[in-house]
């Protein structure tokens, strides 16, 4: 198929963007109020979509910063709302809509993309690699036990949904990002967190804790009760915190809520000390199904591997770019910086594979081992073990 076009939509188009998106998902169409407040999700200028008869496809993204290795904010694209109508799937549309999308950012210079993918074997081909990893665990809550050691914390503070609107944009700016991977939530972000928010079946809460200065973390949760002999879970949503104070704080807090069986977590760093804030760390288990990777795509690799901070000695690498050719080539990546080189390489890799290395989340030496990543010189697989390595496990913490 070839009778198509592929060009950003106006704002008055961004509705049968939505609705088409949605089909594919198998979700119905907004109504009009649901519209009059999703419709601010939609940034002007950074949703396509492709047409032949009609709109066929669609995909967006919002402008973001993301934390890289050093702790550098990068600009990056936050894809979403990728969807081809169900009756010209596997025809090459979704190819160019997101070819289109990176050579528009290439053009505008945003240096990285990233997305969470419904389905992991599309992205790789368009030069996504799972860039972070994460962990779900289950506590039960009557039965665990804080450690006598375990920091006080502050006061907390209980928000409905009404004020936790209007003041956690300004809580959650203020807090540190010190894990690699994390993402700034601009303002057309917030938008979809109300829709789900106002959509959900069971009420949203919002405990603020309060440390000496001020707000300095918080959590969203809501209470599914069961009504029958299944627990009843505390679902946490949301957990951000600047301090090991401020993230006890709010574990006491939740440990303290009523009528809860389990405290559930999804999608949680995997450095995240939880099950040691007990005196019996079984009492925080693991929870199968709940890693969702974030993907995310060197638009520009060599400006993405100067911005972040690397260890060790230089290594060259060769990257292979088939979607960005501008991209492939030789890098010299060292401490002191990143250069194109003309000098042999020590590892060949597609630019899927480099996203996997670049957080930090995979070894080299790991992404060798599956053929993702090929030695040319031997010793070269240790160097970039060292050279991409981080202290901090990467983590995003924003769905979008």
């Amino acid at each position: 198929m070839s009778d198509y076009s592929v060009r950003f939509l106006r704002p008055d188009e961004h509705r049968a963007a939505s609705d088409l998106f949605r089909a594919t998902l198998h979700v119905a169409a907004p109504s009009d109020d649901e519209w009059e407040r999703s419709q601010h999700a939609y940034q002007p200028g950074r949703t396509l979509g492709v047409f032949d008869t009609g709109l066929i496809g669609t995909a967006r993204s919002i402008d973001a910063e993301l934390t890289v290795p050093g702790g550098k904010r990068v600009p990056v694209a936050a894809v979403t709302g990728v969807g081809v109508r169900a009756d010209r799937t596997r025809r090459g549309v979704l190819t160019a809509m997101m070819g289109t999308q990176l050579r528009d950012l290439a053009a505008r210079g945003v240096p990285l993309a990233a997305l969470y993918a419904t389905e992991g074997a599309i992205y790789g081909r368009y030069g996504y690699g799972p860039a972070t990893r994460t962990r779900g665990y289950r506590v039960d809550r009557r039965r665990a036990v804080l450690r006598d050691e375990v920091p006080a914390g502050g006061e907390i503070e209980l928000l409905t949904l009404e004020p936790a609107l209007e003041r956690l944009p300004g809580i959650y700016a203020a807090l540190p990002h010190t894990a690699p991977g994390m993402m700034t939530r601009p303002p057309y972000w917030w938008p979809g967190f109300e829709r789900h928010a106002r959509r959900s079946m069971t009420p949203i809460s919002t405990a603020v804790h309060h440390g000496p200065d001020g707000p300095d973390g918080f959590v969203v949760y809501t209470v599914v009760r069961s009504h029958s002999e299944d627990p009843d879970t505390l679902d946490v949503l949301s957990l951000h915190s600047a301090s090991s104070e401020a993230f006890a704080g709010l574990w006491r807090f939740l440990l303290g809520v009523d009528l809860v069986d389990t405290i559930s977590a999804a999608d949680r760093p995997l450095d995240e000390p939880t099950e040691l804030l007990f005196t019996d760390p079984t009492r925080c288990r693991p929870a199968a199904g709940h890693d969702h990777s974030t993907w995310l795509r060197l638009v520009d690799v060599e400006a993405a591997l100067a911005a972040r901070e690397y260890q060790g000695d230089p290594v060259v690498i060769e990257v292979s770019d088939p979607v960005l050719e501008a991209n492939s080539g030789r890098y010299r990546v060292s401490p002191e910086g990143v250069v194109p080189t003309g000098e042999p390489a020590g590892l060949r890799l597609g630019v899927d594979a480099l996203a996997m290395l670049y957080l930090g989340t995979w070894r080299a030496s790991a992404l060798a081992g599956t053929g993702l990543v090929q030695p040319v010189e031997p010793k070269a697989v240790a160097a970039a073990d060292e050279l991409f390595r981080t202290d901090v496990s990467a983590w995003c913490g924003t769905f979008f």
